[in-house]
């Protein structure tokens, strides 16, 4: 009895060629996945601030209890708590400082707490006598207002002794870089650096 014969079945010599493509192109659409899907969930920051900052910083949040895993910061920014700071490297006046940080999806800085001051005192240490515009200005003597509009709060106000002056032509409050944590004064609105805020995005 004759037996039967097991050839090996024939494959065309392009096959191995064309799955190495697919396992390619697969490759490639994860690789664009795994970088474009954190950013399609942000919820909670408007399309032009993602917008105009093509690199951003993350940090887990995890151990602050946040529902979602990272918290990100504009590359170049610092972050602390839920908020980024942008420390200028060139003066403006008051206007065009608050104008600048509008500009990318900011304000000048709105100081709520002592924990925030002293990050604030703490990160501008290493500035040697600089003066760094906050968003807290008065259109009349004394009557100081943050740039969200709210009233100052006196138990949160950090100024330095003797400060406010209330001299008319003062009417922008700076933080002087010094390393005490009451370092506001009162000044005139001409050019000095400044400080712009943003809410971090979570992902």
């Amino acid at each position: 009895m004759k037996k039967h014969e097991h050839h090996p079945q024939k494959y065309p010599p392009w096959l191995p060629w064309l799955i190495s493509l697919l396992l390619v192109l697969v490759c490639i659409v994860l690789i664009v996945l795994l970088v474009m899907m954190p950013f399609t969930h942000i919820t909670d920051q408007p399309a032009t601030l993602q917008q105009k900052f093509m690199e951003w910083w993350c940090i887990s949040a995890v151990p602050q209890d946040k529902g979602r895993g990272w918290m990100c910061c504009p590359k170049g920014w610092k972050r602390f708590q839920e908020s980024c700071y942008y420390l200028s490297d060139d003066k403006m006046g008051w206007a065009e400082s608050k104008q600048n940080c509008t500009g990318m999806d900011s304000h000048l800085v709105v100081i709520n707490s002592e924990a925030e001051q002293v990050f604030l005192t703490k990160d501008l240490e290493h500035f040697s006598q600089r003066n760094y515009y906050i968003g807290l200005s008065a259109q009349k003597v004394g009557q100081w207002q943050w740039v969200d509009q709210t009233p100052l709060n006196e138990s949160a106000a950090f100024w330095r002794t003797n400060e406010p002056s209330n001299v008319d032509a003062e009417m922008c409050v700076v933080i002087h870089t010094i390393s005490q944590i009451h370092n506001w004064n009162d000044a005139r609105c001409e050019k000095h650096y400044r400080i712009c805020e943003a809410a971090a995005v979570t992902v």
